[in-house]
């Protein structure tokens, strides 16, 4: 393995110890703080779980990530997630349960900063209203589902030790899907920046394939693991007993609502579901466990009038909260300066911008009007940040159009190379989709729409949908395997002379 991928390699390894160290809270911290399950065998439930999740279903966390910013070097995503990794280790030092998806939007942020690229404050948006909205309805579900639990219990009237056992099977269970979940959704934010560069090869062991990207994965996961059983203890305990007392019933109550909010979130059949009926939708966002675990803490709280909640240990939870990104955009900043000057490392490629006449005519068919453009033709400027402001210079538009101006105008050199088609993700694409970019070999394109227009001239596998809400889902998924498609085939350029 070479030296250097190690080093890189080794700061997804961190992020995953500090993931396994913190986030483990949010699936067995009420067991383990209500005493209704040891640490030790808490930890091992979710150990051998994350590791199943992340190897057999954390291939698609991989894709369609970095809405905020896209890591065009090596080096540069080292540093992203270093900082990450970094900021949740000290909040887990602290004993704060805080959200490793908090510490990588901070990271991302810090990088699209230093490199002048431009952060997509839509997406920005969507994803922060998810902070508000996730603990909010974990609140709500924590105090009914507790309401009906208890109803159902009292009427069932069962002898307390058949409860106690109930309850602790179902903690079990409850936990090891957690946990499952948090293998399978989280591995790709430790482990996606390297899929590309992946050092292992795929080998075969009695007729099976152990593919690179899964053999990534499982050393993702078992750091993970390892920062479960080795730090996740104190965060165990502030989320299961320095937040409110809870009773091992009301400990189950958290853990169900906190799965239920996860897959409000997440789950493409009830987007699909809601959309066929005409009802409005759930944005797909990965959402943070750690505030739903204590929004349905603090919902089951509240349902008793507050009394039991420890409200300073909340106030530094929420602190956490608000901190996380901002101290993890801080330290990316300040160690991508150290990482470029001291070190002489390439932590970013710049990104070209340029309104040539076939972005421009690409524009008018947009419904943006190009005239307005035309002192900036042909100009060629770099940093997005540059550009945005040389545009603005230029015309006012609506922010709609100014980012399509945006993104339209970016330069990427992408080649449909032959040699990459062995390595290509065919699972995750159908096969009309590959047979489009086979019928593209050879071809070069120097802006992403330009091969989104000759895929979908192709096939319409490729072709985008009228913009409904029952077409959503399609659109959203088709997305993301552009991103794919766009990252896979970009040959990275060098710094302008």
């Amino acid at each position: 393995m070479d030296i250097a991928i190690f080093i890189f390699l080794s700061s997804g390894l961190f992020l995953g110890w500090s993931l396994g160290a913190n986030d483990a809270a949010n699936v067995f911290g009420t067991a383990v703080g209500s005493r209704m399950i040891r640490f030790t065998t808490a930890a091992l439930i979710c150990s051998v779980f994350i590791i199943l999740g992340a190897v057999f279903s954390g291939a698609g966390a991989a894709h369609g990530l970095g809405e905020l910013g896209t890591l065009n070097a090596l080096p540069g995503a080292f540093m992203a997630a270093f900082s990450a990794a970094l900021t949740v280790y000290w909040m887990t030092l602290a004993r704060l349960p805080v959200s490793t998806t908090h510490a990588v939007v901070g990271a991302i942020i810090g990088w699209n900063w230093f490199s002048g690229s431009v952060t997509d404050l839509s997406a920005l948006s969507t994803i922060m209203s998810t902070w508000i909205a996730s603990p909010i309805l974990a609140g709500v579900f924590g105090a009914l589902l507790y309401k009906l639990t208890v109803w159902v219990l009292t009427r069932a009237k069962l002898h307390l030790l058949r409860l106690d056992s109930y309850t602790r099977i179902g903690l079990i269970l409850a936990g090891a899907f957690g946990s499952y979940t948090l293998g399978a959704n989280n591995i790709g934010n430790v482990m996606g920046v390297f899929v590309s560069s992946s050092p292992f090869t795929d080998f075969t062991v009695g007729g099976v394939t152990i593919a690179s990207v899964e053999q990534l994965f499982l050393v993702g996961a078992i750091a993970i693991a390892v920062g479960v059983f080795t730090y996740s203890k104190g965060v165990m305990m502030m989320v299961g007993d320095g937040l409110m007392p809870l009773s091992p019933v009301a400990a189950w109550v958290v853990v169900i609502a906190q799965s239920i909010v996860l897959f409000l979130f997440s789950s493409i059949s009830l987007e699909h579901f809601l959309a066929s009926q005409g009802l409005p939708t759930i944005p797909l966002i990965p959402v943070s466990s750690s505030q739903a675990v204590v929004g349905a803490v603090v919902g089951i709280g509240l349902l008793h009038g507050g009394k039991g909640i420890r409200w300073k240990a909340l106030g530094s939870i929420a602190t956490g909260w608000v901190t996380t990104p901002i101290i993890s955009a801080l330290i990316c900043f300040v160690m991508l300066f150290v990482l470029q000057n001291v070190f002489n490392q390439t932590v970013y490629h710049e990104v070209r911008y340029q309104l040539s006449a076939p972005v421009l005519a690409h524009l008018e068919g947009e419904g943006v009007p190009s005239a307005e453009l035309s002192p900036l033709q042909d100009r060629e400027i770099v940093g997005g940040l540059r550009f945005r402001n040389r545009l603005r210079e230029v015309v006012q538009l609506p922010p709609e159009q100014e980012d399509k101006v945006i993104a339209a105008a970016e330069i990427h050199s992408l080649l449909i190379d032959a040699g990459k088609f062995p390595k290509l993700d065919r699972a995750y694409l159908s096969v009309e989709q590959v047979r489009a970019l086979e019928h593209l070999q050879g071809r070069a394109f120097a802006h992403r729409w330009q091969l989104y227009d000759a895929l979908a001239s192709l096939t319409p596998a490729w072709r985008k949908l009228e913009n409904t809400k029952i077409n959503k889902p399609f659109n959203k998924l088709l997305g993301q395997q552009l991103d794919y498609i766009f990252s896979y085939f970009e040959v990275t350029l060098g710094a302008p002379e």
